[in-house]
């Protein structure tokens, strides 16, 4: 889909049209019936939306068309995401799932046969994936911080190690571990092994975090891995896990920007409806200067997600784009959820209202896809190197 000027083309407008409304008309009300800290919706509600998605077409948009995907291209996505992302689940579960869920998109770069087997079956049964490459050595560090081992045994590698911070695995059906196969190489010593539920060797706990969607902690215990369980080549995992990171940022900047709009909207809305002193909250100064603010943030937060995105789809350099969007997207969240929090005043930390879940996991933006202090330290080595 391509992009020219400052205009959406015509039939991204009216997508992201659609997913607005459909977030607005279908989701939001659904959240006032669950509890404030649900990650999930009734398996029927879920079915019901995830129909409705289908027959629209919408499912899948942003996976592989030659296997059933919709195919847009990381601007379109990200278009999308920032939409998607507009309620109280919108951080770490945007739409519940309901618009497809997708599998690390590092399995499209495996064999046709793992696409079919794990890919495939990701979109369309639905089967839940995850992806380790955190370690309680460290993460943003991959190269480095890999401690994890696997020993080639014949036709089968055997795998000991752990990970921890692992969005997903304590229920996936499979995922994809990064571990180190030959200590002696650094960064080309690292590898690829999708690991699936039918292999022993291998268990999962939950690590409580403020947010209510927990990480797991991966333990690997002699577990055999079959050599066809190799994505890509031996050696070649850090640039399988590089590029997929570089991408990643993309959409979760997206999300980010989207709960900062949706927390935006509220005060807004709030400040028009609330009185003090005889005045509307929407005359004071002081209000009216915090909502300038965040808007102003928000909408130089977007233009730089996209413009990071917009290099993506047309072949160019991207990665120094993404750690901007990742390192901006992620902060404006935060100020601006907490603005919106002060504007709100009490109600802002109640749980009938998603601000003080957001709130909790904002903070936990600027630490996931990588902490702020490793963007910029990114960011001022591109710029020192010219």
């Amino acid at each position: 889909m391509k992009v020219n000027g400052f205009e959406l083309p015509e039939e991204l407008r009216m997508l992201q049209n659609t997913v607005r409304k459909f977030i607005r008309e279908e989701i939001v009300p659904l959240e006032r019936e669950l509890d404030p800290e649900a990650v999930e919706l009734p398996a029927a509600e879920y079915e019901r939306l995830s129909r409705k998605v289908k027959d629209a077409g919408l499912w899948c948009m942003g996976a592989p068309a030659a296997y059933g995907g919709g195919d847009l291209g990381c601007f379109a996505m990200t278009v999308v995401n920032e939409e998607m992302s507009q309620h109280r689940n919108g951080l770490y579960g945007a739409a519940y799932g309901v618009f497809g869920r997708y599998p690390p998109p590092v399995i499209w770069r495996g064999t046709e046969e793992q696409i079919q087997k794990y890919g495939v079956p990701a979109l369309h049964a639905g089967q839940k994936a995850f992806f380790a490459i955190t370690e309680p050595s460290g993460g943003s560090d991959p190269a480095g911080a890999i401690r994890s081992r696997a020993i080639r045994d014949g036709d089968n590698w055997v795998v000991n190690g752990s990970k921890t911070f692992i969005s997903g695995a304590h229920d996936a059906d499979w995922g994809v571990v990064w571990v180190r196969t030959d200590p002696e190489k650094g960064r080309r010593g690292i590898t690829a092994f999708i690991v699936d539920r039918s292999l022993s060797g291998w268990s999962t706990r939950l690590v409580p975090v403020i947010r209510p969607w927990y990480p797991s902690e991966i333990t690997f215990e002699d577990c055999v891995v079959p050599h066809a369980n190799m994505l890509g080549q031996q050696g070649e995992g850090f640039d399988l896990v590089n590029h997929q990171l570089g991408l990643s940022r993309f959409p979760y900047s997206a999300a980010n920007i989207g709960v900062a709009v949706a927390a935006q909207r509220m005060a807004i809305d709030y400040c028009k409806q609330r009185v003090t002193f005889g005045e509307p909250l929407a005359q004071r100064q002081a209000i009216q200067w915090m909502l300038a603010d965040s808007e102003v943030e928000i909408r130089a937060a977007r233009w730089l997600t996209w413009e990071g995105a917009w290099k993506v789809d047309a072949g160019e350099e991207y990665r120094q784009e993404a750690s901007i969007a990742k390192l901006m997207s992620s902060e404006v969240l935060g100020r601006v959820v907490d603005r919106s929090v002060q504007i709100h005043g009490g109600y802002g930390v109640c749980k009938e209202f998603p601000l003080e879940r957001w709130y909790r996991e904002s903070r936990i933006r600027r630490l996931g896809e990588g902490p702020s202090e490793v963007h910029r330290m990114v960011i001022a080595r591109n710029l020192l190197r010219g």
